[in-house]
């Protein structure tokens, strides 16, 4: 009975040890800065950026050249004509509160569409490093919090290699 039961202690010592895990690290976002296509995406950004605000700074002048027509007319205007004008002229308030709020969706939208490549490049590389070297995972460390990283793990500077760039 010892015997079986010192056999059975035995395995599953031996399969703890066995299943043990490979865990590093990588800071994915100090890898996408460092990134010559960084560069290009981030002025792609800026450059459609611009072109929202140009588009909302043609709205607004609009507007403001509406509201002082308005102004310079409203005493001699009757009650039904300035209940127009001003209905007219909040929808294009409206129409401009709208276009400001689309147009920060846009934004956030164009950059991920611009940075994707990126971040797809830096995870390939991850796993085909993590596969090379039997990481079972790697934890990504921007924007975590982690009591301790032990830096033989870290694999940061692999993928910069691979990449390319030098630090």
């Amino acid at each position: 009975m010892k015997s079986k039961l010192i056999v059975v202690i035995a395995l599953i010592i031996s399969s703890i040890t066995i299943a043990q895990s490979k865990v590093g690290t990588v800071n994915s976002e100090f890898i996408i800065g460092k990134m010559p296509q960084m560069k290009l995406a981030l002025e792609r950004v800026s450059n459609y950026g611009k072109q929202l605000d140009s588009t909302f700074q043609i709205k607004a002048t609009d507007y403001k050249i509406k509201v002082d027509a308005y102004n310079a007319v409203e005493k001699t205007l009757s009650d039904t004509d300035k209940k127009t004008k001003i209905k007219e002229l909040q929808d294009l308030e409206q129409e401009l509160g709208k276009f400001r709020q689309n147009g920060t969706t846009m934004m956030k939208l164009r950059r991920e569409e611009f940075m994707r490549p990126l971040y797809k490049k830096v995870n390939e590389l991850i796993s085909e490093i993590a596969k090379a070297e039997g990481y079972t995972q790697v934890l990504t460390t921007s924007g975590n919090e982690f009591a301790f990283i032990d830096d033989r793990f870290d694999i940061t500077k692999k993928v910069l290699d691979k990449l390319g760039i030098t630090e």
